[in-house]
């Protein structure tokens, strides 16, 4: 192995693995030093340099030049096994270090690729140098993949993984729509419209917010397309997903009714204390400002940064109301106090306990030992509420549980009225005395009106007494 032969191999390796030249240098030169340690010991200094320009190999043994006999036969055997494993490591160290480098600088863009299996919904996807993988947790809900189908995707995460590196892709990740965007509408890879924000819940709904330099531009309608044609391929790319865009502005007053749409809003109310928005709409736009399972309004909520809170004008008077009723029971806090810090958004005891000492000093004016009482207090009984709440939950639970057995109490009994029917005519059923009993205990547990219901169940399966029996004997 002579200087323009070295020279050739690190020309090649870097040409077709995209190595740096320089790395390939070291890993020769690594690969002599092993063989010249296993043929003159460990213990020995041996020093391997290669010329950059020239190629040419100088090796030291104990800081004294080999002679170039020796030197030749060293070289032959860098053919060695050893030589050839150290050089082979060295060249997927670095190719590895090179993908990874390429991919990590694609991380949240968009790849295309095709899929070459399909594993209990994990798919495998060729990129062209490497297979990535798109795991079921990072496909939108409802797609399945088989082998060929072609795969668009962002780079979620690159891993090292021995000699290999893995990539992970994603699809249900917000910054797909922002990158099909980029691919499908020219101004906004042109960056003449912004997306200034986005939410996404994947596969059902999105949320787009775009704003433009140029005046003259609607970036809503360009964004849109003609008849739809441009947002439309997105769609289709996103299985059916639907995407609302709107236009952004930096006043929430203008951005949260923006984001609400297509339902129409009333008023905004800031609380900038709590980073909360109270938006106010008319009976018949609630539903549609709150959205199915209350999708709509929780994605305004991402899309602007701020908690949204849709009520009518009759629910904020209540709610303004029972709030400053149950401040107005904190002996520290006066009828002004409760109704200014109502007016700051605070509804209730938990909102009152997370602020902060100094802002309720500011707003009532009083000392801080009595300002830290009353949060103290209002903690106390946020607390109080809680264990409320919980208790009421468990009851609801068990007035369903006991109407759901006295419902089946019912049904059990009417199988047992239709087999006694079909075998002796009987017009009477004797229930089950055990599950009356445990229908009994039940109830016990509930409120008056569950109490009732089952006792009404249980009277109505009441099997006839003796005595009428035996009146009927005597009458036939």
């Amino acid at each position: 192995m002579n200087g323009p032969e070295i020279l050739r191999i690190v020309d090649a390796i870097h040409r077709d693995k995209g190595i740096d030249g320089e790395i390939v240098f070291a890993g020769i030169e690594a690969a002599i030093l092993s063989a010249a340690r296993k043929h003159y010991g460990e213990d020995r200094d041996v020093v391997v340099q290669i010329d950059r320009k020239s190629g040419e190999v100088t090796v030291l043994l104990e800081a004294v030049p080999l002679p170039p006999d020796e030197l030749g036969d060293l070289l032959g055997r860098i053919a060695a096994q050893t030589a050839k494993q150290v050089m082979i490591q060295k060249i997927r160290e670095a190719e590895r270090d090179s993908l990874y480098d390429e991919y990590n600088e694609l991380r949240t863009h968009l790849v295309n690729g095709v899929v070459t299996r399909s594993d209990h919904g994990v798919a495998t996807v060729n990129l062209g140098k490497v297979e990535a993988i798109l795991p079921k947790s990072e496909q939108i809900p409802g797609e399945s993949y088989r082998v060929g189908d072609r795969v668009r995707a962002i780079v979620l995460e690159v891993r090292k993984m021995g000699s290999r590196i893995k990539v992970v892709l994603s699809r249900n990740h917000p910054d797909l729509v922002r990158r099909l965007f980029e691919v499908e509408i020219p101004e906004v890879s042109e960056r003449i419209i912004e997306v200034r924000s986005l939410a996404r819940e994947a596969g059902y709904r999105s949320k787009v917010a775009v704003s433009c330099f140029d005046n003259s531009i609607d970036c809503v309608g360009a964004c849109v397309g003609v008849r739809g044609s441009r947002i439309r391929t997105i769609v289709d790319e996103l299985n059916g997903e639907r995407i609302d865009i709107v236009r952004w502005n930096d006043s929430l007053q203008v951005l949260i009714p923006n984001a609400l749409q297509p339902s129409e809003v009333e008023d905004v109310i800031l609380c900038p204390l709590l980073g909360r928005v109270i938006v106010l709409v008319r009976e018949d736009q609630l539903s549609l400002a709150i959205g199915k399972k209350g999708q709509n309004v929780r994605l305004a909520s991402k899309l602007v940064g701020w908690d949204i809170e849709v009520m009518t004008q009759d629910e904020l008077d209540e709610q303004l109301e029972r709030s400053i009723t149950a401040f107005s029971q904190i002996p520290e806090v006066s009828e002004d106090l409760a109704e200014t810090l109502v007016s700051q958004g605070f509804f209730s005891f938990d909102d009152l306990s997370v602020i902060e000492p100094e802002h309720l000093q500011e707003l009532s004016g009083l000392s801080p030992e009595v300002c830290d009482v009353i949060v103290e207090r209002a903690e106390e009984q946020a607390l109080i509420e809680e264990e409320e709440a919980d208790k009421r939950k468990m009851l609801d639970r068990e007035a369903k549980r006991v109407a759901r057995e006295a419902a089946e109490l019912d049904a059990m009994t009417g199988e047992s009225l239709s087999e006694e029917d079909a075998t002796d005519g009987s017009a009477d059923a004797q229930p089950p005395a055990d599950a009356d009993a445990d229908a009994s205990e039940s109830a016990e547990v509930v409120d008056g009106a569950v109490a009732e219901e089952a006792e009404e169940v249980a009277a109505s399966t009441e099997p006839a007494g003796s005595d009428d029996e035996d009146q009927l004997k005597a009458d036939g």
